[in-house]
């Protein structure tokens, strides 16, 4: 018998590692040969079941509320506004459009922003010369608000995000400090003597 071997016909333990004599006990072991190289990758097998749904995920955080405070404040010419605006002063719109009560009046031509927050403005007037307005708040002319027309007779229409840090706060809207010449809010405009012309202030927290 050939050294190096084992099985029922050899004393010594095989070097053997082709053989196993768990599978092929009966076989007499024989020498192997040098491994050969490793096989290819066997294809892709086919995609499996879908899983199961997982759980339902946290609740997320709370979204900004809703626009709860409005109001729309508004003037009829002829009627409303006879005297002409002079530098510094405000335009009126002294009749109430829709509200929720919060945002009020205080005079014709002021109204008080009762909350800290974020107010949409929007204000559109008939004006006969060319002209500005801008929103001022307890006075104050806020310069990123100015609108203006140069010539024609189209309206005056702003539109800006006016942002307040402490209660009550005076907002108004009028013709900027050092402007010239007063301005005539336009009766009738667009028509020769039928329907009366509005100029509104909206006013609607958002934030």
């Amino acid at each position: 018998m050939s050294r190096g071997f084992y099985n029922r016909y050899s004393q010594y333990a095989c070097a053997d590692p082709c053989y196993n004599p768990c599978i092929e006990p009966c076989r007499p072991p024989i020498a192997c040969g040098p491994q050969g190289c490793p096989g290819c990758p066997g294809p892709q097998g086919p995609q499996g079941p879908q899983g199961i749904q997982g759980p339902v995920g946290p609740i997320g955080p709370m979204g900004l509320p809703a626009v709860t405070n409005y109001s729309d404040f508004f003037a009829l010419m002829p009627g409303d506004n006879t005297a002409t605006v002079a530098a510094g002063t405000a335009v009126q719109f002294p009749q109430n459009g829709a509200s929720n009560g919060v945002i009020t009046r205080l005079t014709a031509s002021t109204f008080n922003l009762p909350n800290v927050g974020v107010y949409l403005v929007l204000f559109q007037v008939s004006i006969t010369e060319a002209g500005q307005l801008e929103v001022a708040l307890g006075g104050v002319g806020q310069g990123s608000t100015v609108a203006g027309r140069a010539t024609g007779t189209s309206q005056i229409v702003g539109i800006s995000l006016v942002p307040t840090t402490s209660i009550n706060n005076v907002l108004s809207i009028i013709n900027p400090l050092g402007n010239s010449p007063a301005l005539t809010i336009t009766p009738f405009a667009g028509d020769s003597s039928t329907n009366p012309v509005s100029a509104h202030l909206v006013i609607a927290q958002i934030a």
